[in-house]
This record gives C-alpha cells, sequence and structure tokens, in this order.
C-alpha cells in the first residue's frame, strides 16, 4: 500500500511541476533543435525540452520526503542523479543557446560521466557493496573486491549513454524506463532495500510525464531527463547488488547503444549501412513504423523481460 502512495504522490508533484514549467519554457524560447536528417521530425521543431526538470524534481522531494534525510545510499543516488540532471541541463542550454543540436564536446560529457561515475565506483568499494547478483540464478553472487570500481564507472557511462540514445521517440525512453524502474522496484522491494522507495516514486513522476510526452510530445526531457535517468537507473542497480541486471532487464537501452557502434564500425570499414538509420529505434520509423508502436514494443519487451527476473528472482 505504501507504494502505491508513493507513486500517487509523485505522479502528482511531477504533473503539476511539469504544469508550472511548460509556460515557462515556452517563454524562454527553449525549444529542441531537430536535426535535419530526420525528416519525420521536421514538424517537432521548436518542441521545449528540458522537461526532465520537472520530473527529477519530482523524484528527488518525494524521496526525501518518503525515505527522509538520514540515508546515505538514497542520497548519493539522489545527489547522482541530480549531477547528471546539470550535466543534462549544460548541454541543453548550449544547443538552445547556440540553436544547434550539439551542446558540450563529447569529451566534456564523458569527463562529467567519468567523474559522477567515480564517485559511485569509490563509495560501492569504500562501503563494501562489492557483491554482485547473478541475473536468473536465484541466490548466486559474487563478490568481486576492488573489480567493482572499473565495472560501476563502466555501467554507468555506458547506461547513461544508452538511455540518451533511447530518447530519441516520442515516450521511448520514458516508456522504457518506466518499465525498468517499476519491475526494478519490485525486486527491490521484494529483497527489503529502501532503494525500492525511489524506483516506484520514479514510476509515478514518470507516468505523469509522458501525459505530455507520449505522441505527439508538447515537451520534451532533454538530455536533462535522459542523462538524469541513466544515472537513476544505475545508483538503484548498482547500489542494491543488481549491477548485472541492467543489461537483462535494460536490453532496450542496450540494443539503442550497440546499433549505434555497429552502424558506426561498419560504415567506417565499407563506407555502408547496416540500419537505414541508427539508433535501432529510427530504423524502424523509417520503416513504416508509427512513434506509438514502437514505443509500446520497447515497453513490452521490458515488461516481458521484468516479469522473467522476477521469476526467477
Amino acid at each position: 500500500m505504501n507504494y502505491l502512495v508513493y507513486v500517487l504522490f509523485s505522479f502528482a508533484a511531477a504533473f503539476a511541476l511539469t504544469v508550472l514549467l511548460l509556460p515557462l519554457l515556452k517563454k524562454l524560447k527553449a525549444g529542441q533543435y531537430i536535426l535535419s536528417y530526420v525528416k519525420e521530425h521536421a514538424a517537432k521543431g521548436g518542441t521545449p525540452t528540458m522537461g526532465g526538470l520537472a520530473f527529477i524534481a519530482a523524484i528527488i522531494i518525494s524521496s526525501l520526503l518518503f525515505c527522509g534525510a538520514g540515508n546515505n545510499k538514497i542520497n548519493l543516488t539522489l545527489a547522482i542523479t541530480g549531477g547528471f540532471a546539470v550535466v543534462g541541463f549544460i548541454d541543453d542550454f548550449l544547443k538552445i543557446r547556440h540553436k544547434e543540436n550539439e551542446g558540450l564536446k563529447p569529451y566534456q560529457k564523458i569527463l562529467f560521466q567519468i567523474a559522477i561515475a567515480t564517485v559511485a565506483a569509490v563509495y560501492c568499494y569504500l562501503n563494501g557493496i562489492t557483491a554482485v547478483n547473478i541475473p536468473l540464478f536465484r541466490g548466486l553472487g559474487y563478490d568481486i573486491g576492488w573489480g567493482i570500481i572499473p565495472l560501476v564507472i563502466f555501467v554507468f557511462i555506458a547506461t547513461v549513454n544508452c538511455v540518451n540514445l533511447t530518447d530519441g521517440l516520442d515516450g521511448l525512453a520514458g516508456g522504457t524506463s518506466v518499465a525498468y524502474l517499476a519491475f526494478m522496484g519490485a525486486m527491490l522491494a521484494l529483497s527489503g532495500d529502501r532503494l525500492s522507495t525511489v524506483s516506484f516514486c520514479a514510476v509515478g513522476a514518470l507516468f505523469a510525464f509522458l501525459l505530455f510526452n507520449v505522441n505527439r510530445a508538447c515537451v520534451f526531457m532533454g538530455d536533462t531527463g535522459s542523462l538524469a535517468l541513466g544515472g537513476l537507473i544505475s545508483c538503484v542497480s548498482v547500489f542494491s547488488g543488481n549491477v548485472l541486471y541492467i543489461p537483462v532487464l535494460g536490453i532496450m537501452f542496450v540494443i539503442s547503444g550497440i546499433s549505434v557502434i555497429l552502424q558506426v564500425i561498419y560504415y567506417k570499414r565499407t563506407r555502408k549501412r547496416i540500419f537505414l538509420m541508427a539508433p535501432i529505434h529510427h530504423h524502424f520509423q523509417m520503416k513504416g513504423y508509427s512513434e506509438s508502436k514502437i514505443s509500446f514494443a520497447y515497453f513490452s519487451v521490458t515488461c516481458l523481460v521484468g516479469i522473467i527476473c522476477l521469476i526467477f528472482l
């Protein structure tokens, strides 16, 4: 019953904050710059972005309200989520200011991400969060000691960027994240981990944001939201010992990232493309599938994998 309260409260908070934020974004002309080669998105130019500010604020407020300020793991989770949101905000701000689709330089983003990920990795090592659960094998896990440091840094960078790459269609990243966090929250609740509260607060906040973000979106989450979501997903998974569940439960995020890597490598070697466009959700879009169908497919696959994970938990 408590978890329903968490979801409903964060839903109300995110809804209210989004309603308040939208007029401000429009007044500031904080519109998304659309790449010219994505023809299907031409009509979306100027849609307000940085909407992630609303649901990230709702997640932080709700989590602190229901968990208090005495849990270091939860406090760090919210701080890291906020840290990635700041990086995303700077990136979005520069894009709007320069009226182009490039904000921070790639190396600048990576340096920020490594710095934040290193904080998380060192925290894990110093606090004995070095055991990793093996997905689909009940009760099986291994303590990898200091190896947790490079693993966590890699996982954070990979997850944050894969979630960011998935944010390319209306409701895609938000819907997939809702499914991931709902099932991860259920797993954490069954194990008694307080991070479940943060997960369910995120579910409620994202559901509210999706009311404004599903096709046709009236606001985008921007890098502000997608980088923060990647950080949040990484935190609740890593800090609970479920780091290896990210490529399983987050399979659709992984597919987005891998499709880009394969496309780039293959194109550089052959000057040909594997997909019509990468990430792969754009390939499906160019094949004629609607944004709604693609987003629902991503959500459904994540839910299916989540059910399997719960069965074998």
